[in-house]
C-alpha cells in the first residue's frame, strides 16, 4: 500500500512537472497547470488518484503553512492603516454580493433557502490563490495587496461565524450559547497568545535559533501545535496557523523561519491544487452548465466591481480599488464548506455542489490571469476609470507649485520628511491612502490624495516645476509613467526615485532619473561606510543603535 502510494504521488507530480513546464514556457499561471494536473489524474479522466483522502490531508498541510507565513509578515501597524476599508468594506463586500447573488439563484430557478446559500457561499474568495498569486508577484506588502490579506480575514471571520450557527442549528444547541462560547473562547486564546509572545516564545526562539535545523523544526512543530490546539476548540486550522505566524511576526527570526518553510509549504500547495482539480467531476453537465455559467460571470465581474465601488466611495484611488477588486474574482473552499454545512441540515439542494464545482473551475482559472496581469489590464483602461476623477482629496484647488514634492509617504517617505520640511519651500506629500492623507492634514502638512502615475495629478500639483521630486513607490511602472512625464515637459528639478532591484534601477535611469533609491543595495552602502570607518567594536554598534528611530 505504501509503495502503491509513492508511485500514485509520483505519476502525479510528473504529470504536474510537465504542464508547469508547458504553462511556464507560455507564461501562464502555476496554479493552472496545477488545476489541469488534478482534471487529468482525477476520476474524470485518468483516475490515477485512488487514495484521495491522504493525499487531501497532505494538502491541509499547505493550507496551514501558507497561513503561517502570511502570518510571520503581516505588520499590525500597515493593518491598522488600512483597518476602516477592512472591516467596513469586507462587510459591506459580504453583503451586497450575497445579497445580488440571492437574487441571481431565484431567477435561476433555485429555491429560496438554496439562493441564499449560494449568495453567501460565492461571497467568499479563495485566501489560499490570492495570497500564492500575490506573493509570487511580491505584491503583498503593497497597499491593495494589505488591503486583500485583511478582507480575506473579515471573510474567513464571517464564514465561521456562520458555520457556528449551522452547527448550532444542526445540534439543536442554542445558537446564542455557541457564539458566545465561541467568542470567550477566542479572547482566552488571544490573551494567552499575547502572554506567550511576551514571556516564553521570545526565550524559546532565541535558544533554538543557535541552530538552523532546530529552529525550523521547532518552528513547524509551534505551527502545527497552535492549529490542532485551535482545532480541537472549534476554530478552524487555517485561522489556528495564521496565529501561529502572527505570534512569531515580531521575534527577530520570522525571515529566516520563512526561508526554510517556503519550499515545504510550496511542495504541499501543489498537491492541494491538484486535489482540487481532481474534485472537478463534472457530471450533469447539461443541466447545469447555464447556472454555473451566470454564477460564474458573477462572480468574476459583480464581485470584482462590488468590491471597486466600495473602496472609491472609501475615498481610494481607482487604480487601488482596481487592484484589490480583481483579487476578489473567484469563491473559496469555505465555499464549498458552507455549502455542505447547509446540505448537511437539509437547508440546501444537493445540485449546488456540482454548481460550486462548475464555477469554481472557471472562476479560478480565468481569475488567476486577472490578478497575474491586473495592472496590465488596468492600463488599458485607465482612461475609463480617470472619468471617475481623482477622488475627493484631489479635487482640492492649489496655488503656486511646490518646491519639494514626495510620492510616498510611508516607509522611507516618513523618515525624509522631516528633512524636506527644513529646507526653504513649500513640500507637498502625495499619497493614495487615503488615512495617511487625513493623519498629515490634522498635522498641518501639505498633503494631496492621488496617484503618481496618473498625469492629470501630475499636472494638478506642477510637478515638472518642482526644485525636487522624490518617489518612494517601489512600483515600476508608476515610476516610469512619472518619469516620461517629467521628461517630456522638460522637468529640470532633481529627480530621485525608489526601485526593488539593479535591473529597474538601469531602466529609471534611462528614463530620465536623477538618482535611483534601491534599499537592499543602499543600506549595504550605509553598513559599508561604518565598517570602512572601523566601528567594529560592539559598544560603537549599541551606540549607534541608540540613534536609530524605529516606530
Amino acid at each position: 500500500m505504501t509503495e502503491y502510494l509513492f508511485v500514485q504521488v509520483g505519476v502525479v507530480m510528473v504529470i504536474a512537472g510537465i504542464l508547469a513546464i508547458l504553462a511556464y514556457r507560455l507564461k501562464q499561471p502555476l496554479i493552472i497547470a496545477y488545476i489541469l494536473t488534478g482534471v487529468l489524474v482525477g476520476p474524470g479522466v485518468l483516475n490515477i488518484v485512488q487514495q484521495a483522502d491522504v493525499l487531501s490531508g497532505l494538502s491541509q498541510f499547505g493550507i496551514a503553512l501558507l497561513l503561517f507565513i502570511v502570518g510571520l509578515n503581516l505588520n499590525w501597524r500597515s493593518i491598522r492603516e488600512v483597518g476602516p476599508v477592512v472591516l467596513i468594506g469586507g462587510v459591506a463586500q459580504v453583503v451586497l454580493t450575497s445579497s445580488l447573488g440571492f437574487v441571481i439563484g431565484s431567477a435561476l430557478q433555485f429555491d429560496s433557502l438554496t439562493s441564499l446559500f449560494l449568495g453567501l457561499a460565492f461571497s467568499f474568495s479563495s485566501t489560499i490563490i490570492i495570497v500564492k498569486l500575490l506573493s509570487d508577484k511580491d505584491d503583498l506588502d503593497r497597499l491593495y495587496g494589505r488591503i486583500s490579506v485583511g478582507l480575506l480575514i473579515v471573510q474567513d471571520v464571517i464564514a465561521m461565524f456562520l458555520l457556528l450557527v449551522l452547527g448550532a442549528w444542526h445540534s439543536g444547541g442554542s445558537v446564542t450559547s455557541i457564539i458566545g462560547g465561541s467568542l470567550g473562547k477566542g479572547l482566552l486564546v488571544i490573551i494567552a497568545l499575547w502572554i506567550l509572545t511576551k514571556t516564553i516564545l521570545p526565550i524559546l526562539f532565541k535558544f533554538v535559533a543557535r541552530s538552523q535545523e532546530l529552529l525550523f523544526l521547532v518552528a513547524l512543530g509551534w505551527c502545527f501545535a497552535l492549529a490542532s490546539i485551535l482545532f480541537s476548540l472549534g476554530f478552524s486550522i487555517e485561522i489556528g496557523a495564521l496565529l501561529a505566524g502572527i505570534s512569531l511576526a515580531a521575534s527577530g527570526f520570522s525571515h529566516e523561519i520563512e526561508s526554510k518553510i517556503r519550499p515545504l509549504r510550496d511542495f504541499f500547495l501543489i498537491i492541494f491544487f491538484i486535489m482540487l482539480g481532481t474534485g472537478l467531476a463534472l457530471g450533469n453537465l447539461a443541466q447545469l452548465w447555464l447556472p454555473a455559467l451566470v454564477m460564474s460571470l458573477y462572480v468574476l465581474i459583480g464581485n470584482p466591481l462590488i468590491a471597486w465601488l466600495i473602496m472609491r466611495f472609501m475615498g481610494y484611488h481607482p487604480r487601488t480599488a482596481w487592484l484589490t477588486g480583481t483579487t476578489v474574482a473567484q469563491i473559496s473552499e469555505f465555499s464549498f464548506i458552507l455549502l455542505g454545512a447547509g446540505i448537511a441540515v437539509g437547508l440546501v439542494a444537493p445540485e449546488s455542489i456540482a454548481v460550486a464545482t462548475l464555477v469554481a473551475l472557471i472562476t479560478i482559472t480565468l481569475s488567476s490571469y486577472m490578478i497575474a496581469y491586473n495592472e496590465e489590464v488596468y492600463e488599458k483602461l485607465a482612461f475609463v476609470f480617470e472619468r471617475f476623477g481623482l477622488g475627493k482629496h484631489g479635487e482640492n484647488k492649489r496655488g503656486k507649485p511646490s518646491d519639494y514634492i514626495l510620492f510616498g509617504y510611508n516607509r522611507m517617505g516618513k523618515r525624509l520628511l522631516p528633512q524636506l520640511t527644513k529646507l526653504a519651500g513649500e513640500t507637498l506629500v502625495v499619497d493614495y491612502n487615503p488615512m495617511v492623507i487625513e493623519e498629515l492634514a490634522l498635522n498641518g502638512v501639505p498633503a494631496m490624495y492621488g496617484d503618481a502615475g496618473s498625469e492629470d495629478l501630475l499636472h494638478f500639483v506642477s510637478v515638472a516645476k518642482a526644485k525636487m521630486v522624490i518617489s518612494t513607490i517601489p512600483d515600476i511602472m508608476v515610476t516610469l509613467e512619472m518619469l516620461d512625464y517629467l521628461r517630456c515637459h522638460r522637468a529640470r528639478g532633481t529627480i530621485i526615485v525608489t526601485a526593488k532591484n539593479a535591473d529597474e534601477a538601469t531602466r529609471c535611469y534611462q528614463h530620465g532619473a536623477t538618482y535611483v533609491v534601491v534599499p537592499s543595495l543602499l543600506g549595504g552602502d550605509h553598513l559599508g561606510q561604518y565598517l570602512k570607518a572601523k566601528k567594529i567594536a560592539k559598544s560603537g554598534w549599541q551606540q549607534l543603535a541608540k540613534t536609530q528611530k524605529i516606530l
